[in-house]
């Protein structure tokens, strides 16, 4: 059983072509790793699987550039995370007053990734860190079948890494992430996928992954 598939596919923007025919598929209860290079086409792959896992599965996505709107508090850009469970007079008087409900939802969310004392601060005013935290909070928030993730873990240290891909591995039965740091990917997937430019190098459960295979997938 696939959650969702791409058949000989050619990706990629306009009329360029980064992974022609490519070929790829996410079945429940796997946890996958993208590695390679920048510009391979692992931000390609992640949101064209997002595209097809969302029309028949509900996916938390968490994008590099986190998407968040600086001007709005932590508790606001969480509860976006769920705007498409409501119509748009909820979602707006939400915005102007928070429900007491949501709240306290959003800050049980937030409070194992150290942010609920910063609920109400504009998200402006966080550190690099703080605001990936926060798009992953809305993700948490969020919930559903499958996380997909481009680099989410990047903004902070290893150990505070290894917390937040276990936070990832507690709430989601299936992930789809993108990430740059080898050893935290093979703790963290029961299947890797390299990519290079044009297309699929390896795809293996992480066990049988060698040093050797990720050392040519990085070599020049």
């Amino acid at each position: 059983m696939t959650l969702a598939a791409l058949d000989r596919e050619t990706l990629g923007y306009g009329r360029a072509a980064v992974l022609p025919g490519l070929s790829f598929a996410l079945a429940p209860g796997e946890r996958v790793v993208l590695l390679g290079r920048s510009g391979v086409g692992k931000t390609t792959l992640l949101n064209a699987m997002h595209d097809r896992l969302a029309r028949d599965h509900r996916t938390a996505l968490v994008p590099q550039d986190h998407a968040l709107v600086p001007q709005l508090s932590v508790l606001k850009n969480v509860l976006m995370g769920r705007l498409d469970d409501h119509g748009a007079l909820y979602n707006l008087t939400n915005l102007l007053h928070v429900r007491r409900a949501d709240r306290a939802g959003v800050v049980d969310v937030l409070t194992p990734l150290g942010l609920a004392e910063l609920a109400d601060r504009p998200v402006r005013a966080l550190s690099g860190g703080q605001k990936q935290r926060v798009a992953l909070g809305r993700a948490w928030w969020r919930g559903g079948a499958v996380l997909i993730g481009d680099e989410p873990v990047s903004a902070v240290d290893e150990t505070h890494a290894e917390a937040l891909l276990g936070q990832m591995r507690d709430r989601f039965p299936t992930a789809l992430l993108a990430l740059h740091d080898v050893a935290l990917a093979r703790s963290f997937a029961t299947r890797l996928v390299g990519l290079r430019r044009g297309g699929i190098l390896f795809d293996a459960p992480a066990t049988e992954v060698s040093d050797g295979d990720i050392a040519a997938l990085y070599a020049h």
